[in-house]
């Protein structure tokens, strides 16, 4: 029986075209973000179970990919549940796994702690075009500090990234869960069942419906608020906000104003963040306050950010501020926010573009006849080498029967017509 050639459902091969740009990306996502100060770190793929389930990862918990106890441990005649079966999981997001890295390490590591991780993250989710189970991730943290100044530095080191690979006139969207609270206090939300004043996470459900604001709209979001049970009062008094609510300074200020200052604290850090961000970026992007920017992670305690672009028709990065989940390890508050850019549809995007790596393209191919003299070959190989001490890449291959198709397929590859050399067994070269 023949061995299956396809990979597993959800996974994908990289082709080396696709290596080059993900492998370029890499290279300037390292040196962009070295230069603001944050140091490469390494976690394990498999964590702890009760890590990954600690109701912190919100709809990512139901995509775990679990692994099985293993030797005496896996006890199948007594197990009555599958609890019992499994000790680990493979990690679904950095985020955990560096709070628990950092949690471990504390006494080792400054204060604060500037974090770069960049590795596979694995979800069980159902495979569909541009979507797969095993995708990379690239994250920034800074734990440590509680100032808005993370904020700032995070935004500023995650749009220079973008405008150096080439990107421009994205936006940067901004908003706070502090004030996503406030404005669902406001509007006098309650629980449709009991008819209590909604508190806490009772408000989840609001905000689930509200991050559809962009494909439904303000009319579809009312409806499924309105069919799931709340007051049609509270629900219009909630989405006038939005309408009155600008995406500038202004914006903040006129909704703390109607809000009685009750987001106070908020409303200043956003500012701060905003302006500070124009005042100093280098790429060319907008920075608007969006009011009905969510993010799905419940473990987001303040400030959380998004970036959107055109070409895709979804956020390319983003993050927040996770002030709570170091605590969960260590019972000491702990003040973290990190960023993490879409690294797969950022290539997704450049493959679309028919991106070329800079500098990529002297690459040189020699062809060389089968049956070459020793003598003769030797001589190709030191002249092979001596392009190599010079920062040349040559590739020395043996050439085909159909040595036209050959050809097609190394161009094909992005390889110029003149860096590809014939060798024959005489000294003649086309």
């Amino acid at each position: 029986m023949a061995l299956t050639k396809k990979p597993v459902t959800g996974m994908k091969d990289i082709m080396p075209r696709e290596m080059q740009i993900r492998d370029y990306v890499i290279s300037m996502v390292k040196k962009t973000y070295a230069s603001f100060g944050f140091e490469s770190v390494e976690t394990p793929v498999v964590e702890h179970i009760e890590n990954l389930c600690s109701k912190s990862g919100g709809e990512n918990e139901k995509l775990i990919f679990k692994i099985l106890k293993r030797g005496e441990k896996l006890d199948l005649s007594n197990a009555s549940c599958e609890d019992d079966l499994v000790d680990a999981g493979l990690r679904y997001d950095l985020t955990l796994p560096l709070s628990r890295y950092y949690s471990n390490h504390m006494s080792e590591l400054s204060n604060p702690f500037k974090a770069l991780q960049i590795g596979s993250v694995f979800r069980a989710e159902r495979p569909q075009k541009g979507r797969f189970r095993q995708f990379t991730q690239c994250d920034i943290d800074i734990l440590g500090d509680p100032s808005p100044l993370c904020e700032i530095e995070l935004i500023l080191a995650t749009t220079t990234l973008l405008g150096k690979i080439g990107f421009k006139g994205f936006t940067v969207r901004i908003n706070d869960r502090r004030i996503l609270k406030a404005m669902a206090e406001y509007a006098g939300f309650k629980d449709p069942v009991t008819g209590s004043p909604l508190k806490d996470d009772g408000f989840d459900g609001i905000f689930i419906t509200l991050d559809k604001m962009d494909k439904i709209g303000p009319d579809g979001v009312k409806e499924e608020l309105v069919k799931a049970g709340y007051e049609e009062s509270s629900v219009t008094k909630y989405l006038g906000l939005f309408d009155k609510t600008s995406g500038d300074s202004r914006g903040i200020t006129g909704l703390n104003e109607t809000l009685k200052g009750s987001i106070g604290d908020a409303a200043d850090s956003l500012m701060t963040v905003i302006d500070s961000v124009n005042a100093t970026k280098t790429a060319q992007f907008n920075v608007i306050f969006d009011p009905a920017l969510v993010r799905g992670m419940s473990y987001y305690t303040g400030t959380i950010f998004e970036i959107s672009m055109d070409e895709f028709g979804s956020s390319v990065a983003g993050g927040g501020r996770y002030d709570g989940m170091v605590e969960k390890f260590t019972g000491a508050k702990t003040p973290a926010c990190g960023f993490s850019i879409g690294f797969e549809r950022i290539i997704t995007i450049l493959l679309e573009k028919d991106f070329k790596v800079p500098g990529n393209t002297g690459k040189q191919v020699f062809l060389i006849e089968k049956g070459m003299d020793k003598d003769r070959l030797c001589d190709i190989i030191k002249e092979a080498s001596k392009l190599r001490e010079e920062g040349v890449s040559v590739s020395l291959c043996q050439m085909n029967k159909n040595r036209k198709f050959q050809k097609e397929q190394l161009k094909k590859e992005g390889i110029k017509e003149e860096n590809i050399k014939d060798f024959y067994h005489t000294s003649f070269m086309d």
